[in-house]
């Protein structure tokens, strides 16, 4: 038990040093609760178009499925909220995609640690995860203390609010669990007032085929018509949500410079952007989450907001 303390310590502590906002270590067992209420979305087809949600059910839900013999699953928290925002006069882009590629800064981060713990500890197995796995990493972010589940779905903690990535290691090394923290959220029902196409039909539930985040990243086709008008400038992700919770009052800006933004579209207006070429999108968004809706994705986005 002494031993499960200090290994905790260690990592945490290391987690700091490369830069995560905060660490919190949970038991690596069966999620219950999140059972029933996944496949509940599933089947009510919340996940539209996204029918890879579907696949590895079970692993979404078992750690020990994901890495054998696992024990710990440590979570981590990483702060994106920038420094500076964009030009008011221009189409929005959600502040996670601000800097380069969230996966590859963060994938580097946790190689660090997983090479402390082999350094420090012993040969430990485990697996690193970056939002490209079956992994629920909010509801093991909650279950370690980081926070609790907002009503928009998203994670929240009193000191920093919600602008952060969430990753994971799964290993096979038993240590110290952190609890769950208390909600928060009260009687508040900002996020649900504010989302312009009622995807968040009830508190704790967000129908993502009806979120703009879904319809200017995840969608193939075309956006439906019925919803044109509502996006309030948003051509990649939607921020909304998270703008207007009380809690990310207390967001601070990070301090990890690849997370900055390209300063060449920073300060883009609307008719930059109605003019942009493929060329200039490949330069500006080389190293970007950006990519991933392609050029014709985001003209597609530029042309549902005229």
């Amino acid at each position: 038990m002494k031993n499960n303390q200090k290994n905790t310590q260690l990592i945490k502590t290391e987690a700091k040093r490369l830069g995560f906002l905060s660490c919190g270590i949970s038991k690596a067992v069966f999620l219950e609760e999140e059972a029933p209420r996944l496949e509940k979305w599933l089947s009510q087809g919340m996940h539209g178009e996204m029918g890879y949600m579907e696949n590895h059910f079970d692993k979404r839900l078992d750690p020990t499925k994901l890495v054998e013999g696992s024990k710990s699953v440590i979570s981590l928290l990483l702060n994106y909220y920038p420094q500076e925002e964009q030009n008011k006069n221009s189409f929005k882009l959600s502040k996670y995609a601000y800097g380069q590629d969230y996966h590859h800064i963060i994938k580097s981060k946790l190689r660090q640690l997983q090479d402390f713990v082999t350094e420090e500890i012993g040969e430990v197995n485990g697996r690193a995860f970056v939002d490209s796995a079956p992994v629920l990493d909010k509801a093991w972010a909650a279950k370690s203390g980081l926070g609790w589940i907002g009503k928009h779905s998203n994670l929240l903690t009193r000191q920093t609010g919600s602008f952060y990535f969430i990753a994971e290691l799964i290993v096979d090394l038993e240590l110290h669990y952190d609890s769950p923290v208390t909600d928060h959220c009260g009687s508040c029902t900002a996020c649900l007032d504010a989302c312009p196409t009622g995807a968040i039909v009830e508190p704790y539930v967000v129908d993502g085929s009806k979120c703009i985040s879904y319809f200017t990243i995840e969608l193939k086709n075309g956006i439906p018509t019925e919803f044109k008008g509502q996006f309030e400038d948003w051509m990649f992700g939607c921020d909304i949500c998270q703008d207007v919770c009380p809690w990310n009052r207390f967001s601070k800006p990070h301090s990890e410079p690849l997370f900055n933004p390209n300063p060449e579209w920073l300060s883009m207006t609307k008719k930059d952007w109605e003019e942009i070429t493929e060329d200039v999108f490949k330069k500006v968004f080389q190293k970007s989450a950006v990519k991933r809706t392609k050029f014709a994705g985001l003209k597609r986005n530029i042309d549902f907001l005229k």
